[in-house]
């Protein structure tokens, strides 16, 4: 290839006239501020959407299961209610059913991804 060991190669052509610039950095301090400041703004803009919408999803199938489970499950409640506990009954959606005088009795847990209720086919025996 080269003959030459002592003839210099410029790898980088696109450097060549390129002196640094010392200890000085590329840019003032309050510009970096700035520009960190709008690149978090903009992952939390980006992120935020996301999880909102999963979470709103998840709130509208618990709802419609916990709806269901109870009308199965505890069929003389007057209503039904959802929440999300970290350390309720069980880690996740616990749905209960509301009895006449505010009583809530869990029915079911439904998972911290609440997916459909999944009912028995056969009707329950009341003894």
């Amino acid at each position: 290839m080269h003959d030459d060991p002592n003839e210099f190669i410029d790898d980088e052509p696109e450097l060549a006239g390129y002196e640094p610039t010392g200890d000085r950095p590329l840019r003032h301090e309050r510009v970096r501020k700035i520009m960190r400041v709008i690149v978090i703004v903009a992952l939390v803009a980006l992120v935020l959407p996301g999880i909102l919408g999963s979470l709103a999803i998840a709130n509208r199938t618990a709802q419609a299961s916990c709806a269901a489970y109870a009308d199965y499950y505890a069929p003389m409640a007057v209503s039904s209610a959802t929440r999300f506990e970290l350390f309720g009954a069980a880690l996740g959606w616990n749905c209960y059913a509301v009895e006449f005088g505010g009583n809530e009795t869990l029915v079911a847990n439904l998972g911290l991804i609440p997916g459909g209720a999944r009912l028995p086919q056969a009707p329950l025996e009341q003894s």
